[in-house]
């Protein structure tokens, strides 16, 4: 990893905090439809590489990535109901929904504060300072920098550029951590900073990109 590493920016989705998946399947469960944790991590996983390919040849904005999630599970599942789809991923776009934390999380993340500055930056709805606090990793971090605030939303270069002027740090001193490859780690290497993907799932095995699947696998590489 970079030598000159001196501030490490963390997405939040997928990356610190998941989805709340009880909450947000709760109207399927109410069909008595139950996809497994195989499945959505399996779907996940090709909805990323998916997803990617439709940024590189046409862009688009983050907020798609769930709207193909879900029309892709409904139809897995043999569901044909875009009013439920609809409600999915109005759930899933919700932040209170991303409360869902691993243990250590916040002690992973103090271990790191005490080498690195850390910040946020995360496409949201205004709110993720709020999930932040509840989950008790507010405190972590010295910025948070939402898309909802600032009127930008990654990949766009702008959220990238208000967030290092919010900690006052250089691009290639920084080092941005995010779960998506179009969104995260190409928005933050084409504002100028270093990325790292939190590559949970394993979407991103078969390509050559910095990647890691746990906090703990991070704070290895920042010392290689």
């Amino acid at each position: 990893m970079n030598a000159r590493v001196k501030v490490v920016f963390f997405d939040v989705g997928n990356t610190l905090l998941f989805p709340n998946r009880q909450r947000i399947h709760a109207p399927l469960a109410q069909r008595g439809l139950a996809p497994d944790d195989e499945h959505l991590r399996d779907l996940e996983c090709r909805t990323k590489n998916r997803f990617d390919a439709m940024m590189s040849s046409n862009g688009g904005i983050d907020q798609g990535f769930w709207w193909m999630f879900y029309s892709q599970l409904l139809s897995e599942i043999g569901v044909a109901d875009d009013a439920l789809r609809d409600e999915l991923v109005a759930s899933i776009r919700n932040s209170a929904n991303w409360d869902t934390i691993c243990p250590g999380t916040a002690d992973q993340l103090q271990a790191l504060g005490g080498r690195y500055r850390l910040a946020v930056i995360s496409n949201a709805d205004g709110r993720i300072e709020e999930v932040l606090e509840k989950c008790g990793i507010a405190r972590c971090f010295h910025t948070i920098t939402d898309s909802g605030v600032v009127g930008y939303e990654k990949p766009h270069p702008e959220i990238f550029r208000n967030a290092l002027k919010s900690m006052n740090a250089a691009p290639e001193e920084s080092l941005y951590v995010g779960d998506v490859y179009s969104v995260d780690y190409l928005g933050a290497t084409g504002a100028g900073m270093n990325a790292i993907l939190m590559d949970v799932p394993g979407a991103y095995r078969a390509k050559e990109v910095p990647r890691v699947e746990s906090l703990d696998e991070l704070a290895t590489a920042l010392c290689v």
